[in-house]
């Protein structure tokens, strides 16, 4: 995006019609102050000025026009054909109004494209005038943004709600587009809210929580899978979580699996190949990073002789949290085995999901396996080396 679109964009926004009119003189002398000529870059705008005196019409006039940088009618491929960039903008609305399908329920699309660190500056900016931003972008790419992440809204307590697609393994694109990093330099800020959904459910129910929470900025993380095909909500719509609370899928006694993501699949896996060896371990979806559901962490350190985190991060994320939460509650103090499953510190080359799992040792197999290690029972942890 040029300077002039986005002198223009954040002109756009600023603009209220109870106090500035909206006239292409007006935006001409605010731009020009900032010495921007911005009829050089979008000249269609002013043809649309002379008519429209409403913001919100304006903008939607705009977005008919063909102008660059202007309201998509959905999120547009970016180069190389991949969505890098697109935040989503929901518009503060006054009264209910119906929804289509086609627009999921948003009143607003912008295409920011490969312009990452635009993109979640001006959600920022759109959150703070009264506006519930959906900021989308791929997991490798939002690391381009970081520094607006923390300055412009983790530290502003901003609620803007980043959707982060490709989270985890990203399969034959690569190094360069693992999502491996995220949960980790998401995690680590302040007022951030950071869940990630089991299956297409919980993604659901997710959103709903996202558009929910006013208050401070949040996070969802999915991955590059298709669902596990469990029932969806009643017309996939979601209901709010309670932040910062888990769920318990199987119960169990002495291991506990505690997972965040999509991590969970590959635990419910472990937990029937350990079932058929005399094994009853319990289940649980974290749900949440931050913040961590401490009863729930407290209860399973307390009932369980060995409780294992997996993720499907990389180093310094979830199981750093929970670790972390752990020490200073003093539940590492008595007989508690402990251990965190996570992506090693490598760079994991081109290859399917499946067979990157299984380097990086997260799969039901090497679950099930580090359980027999932890236990003891080391033929039986070789014989799931071997099935892995």
């Amino acid at each position: 995006m040029s300077l002039g679109e986005t002198a223009c964009s954040y002109a756009l926004l600023i603009l209220e019609d109870d106090k500035i009119v909206v006239t292409a003189d007006n935006i001409t002398t605010l731009l020009k102050s900032a010495k921007v000529d911005v009829e050089s870059y979008w000249p269609s705008l002013f043809v649309k000025l002379a008519e429209k005196k409403n913001i919100k019409d304006l903008i939607a006039s705009v977005a008919g026009s063909g102008a660059p940088g202007a309201v998509a009618a959905a999120p547009v491929a970016a180069a190389g054909g991949a969505a890098a960039a697109a935040p989503v903008v929901e518009e503060k609305k006054e009264e209910p109004k119906e929804e289509s399908d086609d627009d999921m329920g948003f009143s607003l699309w912008f295409d920011a494209g490969i312009a990452e660190q635009h993109a979640v500056t001006f959600a920022a900016g759109l959150a703070c005038e009264g506006f519930k931003p959906f900021c989308t972008i791929y997991s490798t790419f939002l690391q381009r943004a970081y520094d607006q992440i923390v300055h412009d809204v983790a530290v502003q307590k901003l609620p803007v709600r980043f959707v982060v697609d490709k989270a985890g393994f990203i399969g034959e694109d690569g190094p360069t587009h693992s999502g491996h990093f995220g949960i980790t330099f998401m995690a680590c800020l302040p007022n951030m809210v950071v869940m990630a959904p089991s299956d297409e459910a919980d993604m659901i129910h997710m959103v709903a929580t996202a558009d929910a929470i006013n208050d401070r900025p949040s996070c969802i993380r999915f991955p590059r899978v298709n669902g596990i095909g469990v029932e969806l909500p009643p017309g996939s719509r979601g209901t709010p979580l309670e932040i910062g609370k888990g769920r318990i899928l199987i119960e169990g006694e002495r291991v506990a699996l505690l997972a965040f993501g999509t991590a969970v699949r590959n635990c419910v896996a472990a937990a029937s190949i350990l079932e058929q060896r005399g094994l009853h371990v319990t289940v649980v979806d974290a749900r949440f990073c931050k913040p961590l559901d401490h009863s729930l962490i407290r209860s399973l350190a307390k009932s369980h002789d060995v409780l294992i985190i997996v993720e499907e991060g990389s180093v310094g994320g979830f199981g750093s949290h929970v670790g972390q939460f752990m020490a200073l509650d003093g539940l590492l103090d008595g007989k508690l085995k402990w251990r965190p499953m996570v992506i090693p510190d490598i760079c994991i080359e081109h290859a399917s999901p499946a067979e990157q799992t299984a380097v990086a040792g997260l799969t039901s197999s090497q679950i099930a396996a580090t359980v027999f290690n932890i236990l003891g029972q080391t033929r039986e942890a070789l014989e799931m080396v071997t099935v892995a």
